[in-house]
């Protein structure tokens, strides 16, 4: 099965977004990837929900929303109300997991969790089968352009083992050094949805990077 191709909107640029968007939909990816920072889980500041309000009436591509923020269940029902299909928390940055997961799901989105490369498969395991998505950081969060941490990738073949073992059906996203040179190793790994960054935005022929990154199994 071909992988779910997510541009990340912090690599596009920020005086433009609906051309950002509107870019990737000409390209053949499905979904658009917002990456949500806080300045305080994250040294850095993106955008918030109204981003996401504004840009849903222009485009019908899945919303993925990754909240790189302190305390997410504060910000969770704004998101919501934005028009986000997919809303994705750190395990890092909530105590009461299950709970936000539900409040997500009672609101008819998908829920995902995310884990920073120092956090192990096994601090989610117990939330494993309330999840939507699993995002496993193969870079430090918080910064475009970085390269792939390799190791993260046994966490990735990790989860496809603990899904086949539990009969699960959550799908397993990838984040940081995702370009056509590492492509293939993350779907060997298992990894369903490839989050790509400035290799996307900063390509000339994004279509034909995107066909790329399919075909590279």
């Amino acid at each position: 099965m071909e992988p779910v191709i997510a541009p990340s909107l912090l690599s596009a640029d920020f005086s433009d977004f609906s051309s950002a968007v509107d870019s990737i939909k000409r390209a053949h990816a499905e979904w658009v990837h917002f990456d949500v920072m806080d300045g305080s889980f994250v040294p850095n500041i993106t955008f918030g929900h109204k981003l996401v309000s504004d840009l849903r009436s222009k485009s019908d591509l899945i919303f993925d929303v990754h909240l790189m923020v302190e305390k997410p269940e504060q910000i969770v029902p704004r998101f919501i109300e934005a028009g986000a299909d997919n809303i994705t928390f750190h395990a890092e940055a909530s105590v009461h997991i299950h709970h936000l997961l539900s409040m997500i799901h009672y609101s008819g989105k998908k829920a995902g969790i995310s884990i920073v490369p120092t956090t192990s498969v096994l601090a989610i395991e117990e939330a494993l089968p309330f999840m939507d998505i699993v995002l496993v950081m193969t870079v430090n969060p918080g910064f475009s352009g970085q390269d792939m941490i390799p190791e993260c990738l046994e966490k990735v073949k990790k989860l496809v083992k603990m899904r086949e073992e539990r009969g699960l059906s959550f799908q397993i996203s990838v984040d940081g050094g995702v370009h056509t040179a590492t492509a293939h190793r993350f779907r060997d790994a298992g990894a369903d949805i490839l989050i790509t960054g400035s290799a996307f935005f900063d390509a000339e022929d994004k279509p034909a990077l995107v066909k790329k990154l399919k075909a590279l199994v």
